[in-house]
């Protein structure tokens, strides 16, 4: 499933769109992106938020469509982060990809070593330990 809108909570809309306006680490491919999905995005409250639609505080579980590798992380608030428990920024790239996305969804996104194609396995709000 490529291609789905986007559901954000107000405060990760405003958040990704002051990254996107803000941050000069950005690719071009991911600001065009970036911006056409905020735009097209569907904005709604935080209490009005599927469990399943990655946000911070989700703990994502997606795979490497190229290599069938799978990742499970925790993206947290870029204050929270801790690689070495694996508590990634929603800021990270990997989170800016994700976030507003639900299982299923196949993520293409721009990293520092390349294009990548990431399919959303799990997804699961929690708080952080």
């Amino acid at each position: 499933m490529k291609n789905a809108q986007l559901i954000l909570s107000k405060s990760d809309h405003e958040l990704l769109n002051n990254h996107l306006k803000l941050s000069t680490n950005l690719s071009e491919f991911n600001k065009k992106k970036l911006g056409l999905e905020l735009k097209t995005a569907r904005v709604i409250s935080p209490d009005d938020m599927p469990g399943d639609v990655v946000s911070a505080n989700s703990y994502v579980q997606i795979q490497d469509v190229e290599s069938g590798k799978t990742f499970d992380f925790h993206l947290v608030n870029p204050r929270e982060a801790d690689i070495k428990t694996n508590r990634l920024s929603v800021l990270a790239p990997i989170g800016v990809a994700l976030l507003g996305y639900r299982p299923g969804v196949e993520v293409d996104w721009e990293m520092p070593n390349g294009l990548k194609v990431f399919r959303i396995v799990h997804v699961e709000r929690r708080e952080i330990d």
